[in-house]
């Protein structure tokens, strides 16, 4: 099947089914999305036969120990890494606070770091809080007009005292998808780590981390579709600049190393629901062809999600492409962006837009989205902030109609 099969798709999120939810169009994805039935009844069996203390000599800790080393290996595989590189913590915040922790027990006052200007607090804040022990921070700056980050710009920063560069794979509220394999190159070549944030494009499709090149890889598995948790990824060669975070006798172990509290069981195996409900919709879709290449399933998932969503990204970007009336951040290319649409509009509020569009039923936020550096970066008071239209592979096309309707009436 070459398209998204959406009435499959929608019929793995309980969420559709809900009377409190129906005839509403959930715009607000990028904060979280709707849980799959997948994860939902992981937990269900978890906390019902499973919710011990885990890796014990009993068949129920037995099979809780298994579920959680199972959702690190299916984790590991879609994402193209090694088992041993994957570890969940409780947050991508919390888990950039304890790696920035790590660093600095190597590093010197003579260390530069570089960080974009186009981040998420979760990807800024630990790292700029580093100035405080000597490290010098160099922000790699956005371009006002447009939000982008322009790789000449980066050359001119990095150094032989780099130890690492941070930036975001997709903003999350510029929607532009960076050039990630050109950024690890520019940092490979440098002797420079490259820390990737990753929480703003992962709804959208997993990505081959060893393709892209990031050292560290991070995202938020309740924004794809499942509990909340950090996931993340770190590779061999940055595990060498880090220290034990945990208790001195977890340094062995690369699941607990960068995870001072212990794990959240139930939520690191409901984990493998995420996993299931991919591998549900690829074998749905290949088995329509007789197609089957499990090398590729995360690839071909992603493909059909973002191809969906780049459909119905256009008529939404046409819309602001032609209101003057509205600034619109990143570009106005779907293909080139993520469906985040954050937007300001003339003489209004953001908070008076996003009450009006609840007002015909569409589910949307607005605010700083803690993008504060960027929205000031882009001449934007935080305290109104943004309106932002995000959605993911589930959404439809009568959603998005519902949508332009509701912006054409309010605008």
């Amino acid at each position: 099947m070459e398209q998204l099969d959406l009435n499959f798709v929608r019929s793995h999120f309980p969420a559709f089914s809900e009377e409190k939810l129906k005839d509403k169009a959930f715009f607000e994805n990028a904060g979280g999305s709707y849980m799959c039935k997948q994860v939902i009844e992981r937990f269900d069996r978890y906390f019902k036969q499973r919710k011990v203390q885990p890796y014990g000599f009993y068949e129920a800790s037995a099979l809780a120990g298994e579920e959680m080393d199972s959702a690190r290996a299916r984790m590991a595989e879609y994402l193209n890494v090694n088992t041993d590189e994957v570890l969940f913590g409780p947050s991508t915040s919390q888990n950039t606070y304890v790696l920035a922790q790590s660093f600095l027990e190597n590093m010197n006052e003579s260390d530069e770091i570089i960080v974009s200007d186009q981040e998420h607090e979760a990807n800024a804040g630990a790292w700029h809080r580093m100035s405080k022990r000597g490290i010098k921070v160099k922000v790699w700056q956005i371009e006002t007009d447009t939000g982008s980050l322009n790789i000449k710009d980066l050359e001119k920063l990095i150094t032989p005292k780099t130890k690492f560069i941070a930036v975001t794979h997709c903003s999350n509220i510029v929607g532009e998808i960076n050039e990630i394999r050109e950024i690890s190159k520019i940092a490979q070549n440098n002797g420079s780590l490259l820390i990737v944030d990753g929480v703003s494009y992962c709804p959208h499709g997993l990505p081959d981390v060893n393709e892209l090149g990031a050292d560290i890889y991070f995202f938020s598995a309740y924004k794809t579709y499942g509990p909340h948790q950090g996931v993340m990824v770190i590779r061999q060669k940055a595990k060498q600049a880090l220290t034990n975070q945990s208790h001195f006798f977890n340094s062995k172990y690369s699941d607990k190393f960068m995870v001072p509290a212990g794990p959240d069981h139930a939520q690191v195996a409901a984990c493998n629901g995420i996993i299931d409900y991919f591998d549900a919709v690829y074998e749905h879709h290949l088995q329509e062809n007789g197609e089957h290449n499990k090398h590729k399933k995360p690839k071909i998932v992603a493909k059909l999600f973002r191809e969906h969503e780049i459909k119905l990204l256009k008529p939404l970007l046409d819309y602001f492409r032609g209101n003057e009336k509205t600034r619109l951040l990143g570009p106005g290319d779907n293909v080139l962006r993520a469906p985040t649409v954050a937007f300001t509009v003339k003489n209004k509020n953001s908070s008076e837009i996003a009450n009006q569009l609840n007002e015909y039923n569409i589910m949307a936020g607005a605010g700083d989205f803690y993008a504060v550096r960027p929205l000031k970066a882009l001449g934007i008071n935080p305290e109104d902030g943004v309106v932002r239209l995000s959605f993911v592979h589930y959404t439809s096309m009568e959603e998005i109609n519902m949508l332009l309707n509701a912006l054409e009436e309010i605008i």
